[in-house]
């Protein structure tokens, strides 16, 4: 061991030397002497006595358990992934994640081997190689798994793992027998058909025969193409698609390819390619495209027509002799016609003769275009509650009105009748948001009936063709209560002198009522025995006469905004000194305030307040006192 002081008060701390290793079997008691000596005293010297105890090896409650900790994983997790860990805790318990260095001092060892997990040197367990089977139903699995240190200590434990069914889809031929006709003379890696299966990650390869050697396949798109310059021939591959994340999960098709001999006799068709576009409204039966076939070697036999193709263009398409007819319904809003990107491709094999055949091939392309066939539809109920104070720019709510037509929901709003005074609303054209944009009130209205028009967009070639549909929404206005004006101040002192005229202004109130109240009411509602004052909207006004003394008037004005009821309403207390124009004072019609000496207005304010007995604050002091005398004494004795 070795020392290294800490501060200049002489301590020191201990520490294990690096690279040494303590073993209670071997030394389990160490003595330390230490000496030490401060600048002009005498060297002092200490012992200190280390014990080393052993600990043995343990395993957490869950893992050495009877039953062992639980995992549960779906089947489609990817090969070797880690599922569970075994490490070593302070206190020598085993847990799971995350991994440390601890664990390479440790032994892991699996007791059963009737299982595909597999155990890591640092006690993961994995998912199996090739992955889970999906096929099956929820799987259980056992690990027994012992755990052992340098020193020979161990403990054991063990690990269910549950495999729940898989919820991606499984892959799937959807024709697994294909059959598939070609020319002679095909060159070298030219295309001669393409496989597609369902499910995620999918893979092909060709299983039989093992090495084909007129015929190889893209493992990523399935184009099967020529190894070399095809001849007449027949070959039947068996093709294998899989998930390439779990090989377990495949499926295989048989693909018959048939090679015809070609010569210049083959018949002859016009056109020689077929491209046609057709409205998602045609009916089935229609013809698209009529072929002019001849045989110019006066062979004995019809001309025989065939289509081939994907599935979705020979359920949607049939040949009736020469004539490519619609056979379904061609519907453009469907998720199938998205899904083909709204085209279909085929391939009319016009075949003469019997052995060997004769045939000419006409490849097809069908776009089908959008019709505009449905009016958009309106809501149901569509109604909305808004405060009268709701500010402008406030949403109101949504109007989300449906098409069926593709793309789907492809609508613009507008408000008929626009926005004004009397419609203090707007709607946003992409989204069906109304807004408030003008000032409400429940008194001028209680609701509002707007009418909103919905017309579709993009759902034909013709930008003529656009359906719309108007809609009744409702808004109502949800009222709120008047408040009572607001007078500043509540309480006037004024002094005035009396003069010679009709009128003598005193005051204007400073009143403000709630922004869409009406107009304020001012009235005098006491004080005004004699009729001398008057008011004018919100000024006050006196009328002169024969005062021959000073006299206080104290005058009471109720405001008031809305005139139904119940009606909110403030009071202000105006007290008015009037000196008749005779007296000592200065003749003056200016306004001013004092303070009212004779009649003081006072206002009375009850604030509640503790006032604890004397006792309490006695004894509260001695605590005080205590308490830091306490933390004093404390504070010296560490120091």
């Amino acid at each position: 061991p070795v020392g290294a002081p800490l501060s200049t008060m002489s301590l020191w701390q201990v520490t294990l030397r690096a690279g040494a290793e303590l073993d209670a079997r071997r030394m389990n008691q160490y003595t330390l002497t230490l000496r030490a000596a401060c600048p002009g005293e005498e060297e002092v010297e200490g012992r200190l006595f280390v014990w080393v105890t052993g600990r043995a090896l343990r395993c957490d409650a869950p893992f050495a358990s009877t039953e062992g900790d639980m995992v549960r994983v779906r089947a489609d997790v990817e090969p070797r992934t880690p599922l569970y860990a075994v490490l070593p805790q302070p206190l020598g318990g085993l847990t799971v994640f995350p991994p440390s260095s601890c664990c390479l001092s440790l032994q892991f060892r699996l007791r059963n081997h009737d299982t595909p997990l597999m155990l890591t040197r640092r006690g993961l367990v994995l998912a199996p190689a090739g992955g889970f089977d999906p096929s099956k139903d929820t799987q259980t699995f056992r690990l027994e798994i012992e755990v052992m240190d340098r020193h020979g200590h161990n403990c054991s434990g063990a690990v269910r793992v549950e495999v729940l069914p898989s919820r991606r889809p499984r892959v799937t031929f959807l024709e697994p027998q294909q059959a598939v006709t070609v020319p002679e003379g095909m060159c070298p890696l030219e295309v001669v058909t393409r496989v597609h299966a369902n499910g995620d990650n999918v893979r092909y390869v060709i299983l039989s025969p093992v090495a084909p050697a007129l015929f190889t396949i893209d493992k990523v798109t399935g184009e099967i193409r020529s190894t070399r310059r095809l001849e007449v021939a027949h070959a039947q591959l068996l093709i294998q698609a899989y998930n390439a994340l779990h090989p377990a999960d495949n499926a295989t098709a048989t693909l018959n390819v048939t090679v015809q001999g070609m010569d210049q006799w083959a018949p002859s068709c016009v056109p020689a390619i077929s491209v046609s576009q057709v409205a998602e409204t045609v009916s089935p039966g229609s013809t698209l495209v009529t072929l002019r076939c001849t045989d110019s070697t006066g062979a004995e036999g019809p001309l025989r027509y065939a289509l081939e193709g994907p599935p979705a263009s020979r359920s949607h398409f049939r040949m009736e002799g020469p004539r490519l007819q619609v056979n379904a319904t061609l519907d453009y809003d469907s998720e199938a016609m998205a899904a083909v990107g709204f085209q279909f491709t085929a391939t009319i094999v016009v075949t003469v003769g019997e052995q060997p055949l004769r045939s000419a091939r006409v490849p097809v392309l069908v776009a089908v275009t959008p019709v505009n066939e449905f009016s958009p539809a309106c809501p149901n109920g569509a109604a909305f509650t808004v405060l009268e104070t709701a500010a402008f720019g406030s949403t109101v709510g949504h109007v989300a009105g449906t098409d069926r037509d593709y793309p789907p929901d492809s609508l613009e709003y507008s408000l008929e009748g626009g926005t004004g005074p009397t419609q203090p609303f707007s709607i946003d054209r992409r989204t069906g948001e109304i807004r408030v944009v003008g000032p409400l009130s429940s008194q001028r209205h209680k609701s509002y009936r707007l009418t909103v028009r919905l017309m579709d967009t993009h759902n034909d070639l013709d930008p003529a063709m656009r359906r719309s549909c108007l809609c009744d929404v409702a808004v109502r206005l949800q009222a709120v209560p008047d408040q009572a004006p607001v007078c500043t101040p509540e309480v006037q002192e004024l002094q005035i002198v009396a003069r010679l005229g009709s009128r003598q202004p005193v005051t204007r109130l400073a009143c403000q009522g709630s922004p869409d109240s009406a107009a304020l009411t001012y009235t005098i509602a006491g004080g005004n025995e004699d009729g001398r004052f008057w008011l004018d909207r919100n000024t006050l006004f006196y009328t002169p006469n024969d005062l021959a003394e000073p006299r206080t008037f104290v005058l009471l004005v109720e405001v008031w905004g809305s005139p139904g009821a119940p009606r909110h309403s403030t009071m202000v207390a105006l007290v008015v000194h009037v000196t008749p124009r005779r007296t000592s004072v200065p003749p003056s019609t200016t306004t001013r305030r004092t303070t009212l000496r004779k009649e003081p207005l006072v206002i009375t304010r009850t604030e509640a307040a503790w006032h604890p007995p004397a006792w309490f604050v006695a004894m509260l002091t001695v605590s005080g006192t205590l308490l830091l005398a306490t933390l004093g004494c404390v504070a010296r004795s560490l120091l």
